[in-house]
């Protein structure tokens, strides 16, 4: 019997044993699992149906569970399965006497009630697949919640995957034609033509929302920039406008700035009080505290939740990620920054695929959360030794790992060509090009803005404010710049 791979469905043996501790025989219909097996080897039609929807994992019973997977092999050469060719095939693997020799075969061809009735087998064997897997997930997590070693975040995260995956395993999704998904485009279209908002999370800069509709549910958008540039300040101005101006709940993991701090910057950006003053190097005038009072109101209403653990580790913010969409009702997470999260700790030591894990889960929980993971990255130094180009930053340059840029359905850079050097009129001091080089569902572009340091605060051209009569969605705007 070829051997099953590690981790991926427990034996039959193990089942029992199972079974044993808690007094109950493994759910099983081994009936059933003789009529369908019966049923491929009488017609060809039948052995397309059930290889379409069972695997071998299917079976119980591990002589059948032999037959099934000979029958899947002949398949796979493209000969039909019937008694002659599967008592061969078996034969030639060595586990034609371990079924019981091809008097079982034939056996099997017997106890077929009707072929026409496959469907509701294969519904019957699936449902008892489903019970057995989550009877062995519940085993594993019920082990893992005894062993103390286990980190709560991980047992949470493991405990909600393996369930999931259980059922999962299970639930092939139907083949869709073409017709069906036209009609449910014209749907979704009707209902974005009926309404005036965006399909996404308003980023609250009218030509950036332009170009994304919003940030989109399910993407992961990597935002990169050198040191210093500006990536957390446009993060916190993205939450901010969001979460203030359209009162949708977001989660700021921040992994380099405590809590505190984040809720510093955000007040001196919403105020427009210095930085000095909010840090204490100066005093407030009397008219300030009524500013402070008044300004903050909505900002301290607001649905925005900050975690500032050290070193996330990607496990512990999937489950922390998990449970603010579910009980907060989050619309949009963003991350600070990708590099100092913590991966796999088999990964320890092999930095790129450690980054590429990471990656690789923060899309997979955009996507199994459906809502948009904005996560800010570093980029290399080449960025800036390179030469030509205006010092634009490119692709190549997210560091430490190509799978950033794989696994990212938009990647933006700031630019800011005073602050490498590039420039040395005043005038460009506060120039910021917000760069969308990478686009999976739409254009790229160069978007020309202005960072108010000293405001901690991203604003746009005069030029990009004139054409809102020109851009309709109130609701994406954000002209609060005085």
């Amino acid at each position: 019997m070829p051997s099953q791979k590690p981790g991926k469905r427990k034996t039959q043996a193990d089942l029992d044993n199972l079974g044993l501790e808690i007094g109950n025989k493994p759910p099983q219909a081994l009936d059933v699992e003789e009529a369908v097996l019966g049923a491929m080897m009488l017609e060809a039609e039948k052995a397309d149906e059930a290889l379409g929807e069972l695997t071998s994992g299917s079976f119980y019973d591990p002589k059948h569970r032999m037959v099934f997977e000979a029958m899947s092999e002949l398949v796979n050469e493209h000969t039909t399965p019937d008694i002659v060719t599967v008592s061969n095939k078996l034969k030639q693997k060595g586990e034609l006497e371990e079924i019981g020799g091809a008097v079982v075969l034939a056996g099997l061809s017997e106890k077929v009630g009707s072929a026409a009735h496959m469907e509701y087998y294969i519904k019957i064997l699936k449902q008892k697949t489903i019970q057995r897997d989550l009877i062995t997930a519940s085993y594993d997590i019920l082990k893992d919640a005894f062993d103390d070693s286990v980190n709560v975040d991980d047992l949470i995260d493991k405990a909600q995957s393996k369930v999931y995956a259980a059922v999962q395993n299970n639930v092939r999704k139907e083949v869709q034609d073409i017709g069906s998904l036209i009609n449910l485009v014209k749907d979704d279209i009707e209902k974005q033509q009926a309404t005036t908002g965006l399909s996404g999370v308003p980023s609250g800069f009218v030509s950036i929302d332009r170009i994304t509709q919003g940030w989109q549910p399910s993407d992961l958008v990597i935002l990169a920039a050198r040191p210093s540039v500006g990536k957390t300040a446009f993060a916190l101005n993205v939450a901010r406008n969001a979460a203030v101006d359209h009162h949708m709940p977001v989660a700021f993991f921040s992994l380099e700035m405590s809590a505190s701090q984040l809720a510093k910057r955000l007040v001196v950006s919403e105020t427009g009080i210095s930085a000095d003053k909010i840090k204490g190097a100066a005093k407030f005038e009397d008219y300030e505290w009524q500013q402070l009072e008044y300004k903050i109101k909505d900002l301290s209403n607001s649905a925005l939740y900050i975690d500032d653990t050290p070193g996330l580790p990607i496990m512990e913010f999937r489950s922390k990620a998990k449970n603010l969409v579910l009980n907060k009702g989050v619309r949009l997470i963003l991350v600070d920054y990708l590099q100092l999260m913590q991966g796999p700790v088999e990964l320890k030591g092999m930095r790129e695929q450690e980054v590429a894990a990471i990656s690789r889960t923060l899309k997979a929980t955009a996507k199994e959360l459906n809502v948009p993971i904005i996560a800010l990255s570093q980029l290399s130094r080449q960025a800036v030794q390179r030469q030509g180009g205006s010092g634009k930053p490119q692709l190549s340059d997210l560091r430490e790992s190509g799978s950033i840029e794989q696994d990212a359905d938009m990647v933006i850079f700031i630019h800011r060509p005073d602050y490498i050097g590039l420039s040395d009129n005043p005038e460009d001091k506060e120039k910021t090009q917000i760069i969308i080089a990478k686009h999976r569902n739409g254009e790229t572009a160069d978007i020309d803005m202005v960072f108010k340091s000293d405001r901690v605060r991203f604003m746009e051209l005069d030029d990009a404010l004139d054409a809102q009569a020109a851009f309709p969605r109130e609701s994406a705007m954000n002209s609060d710049f005085e």
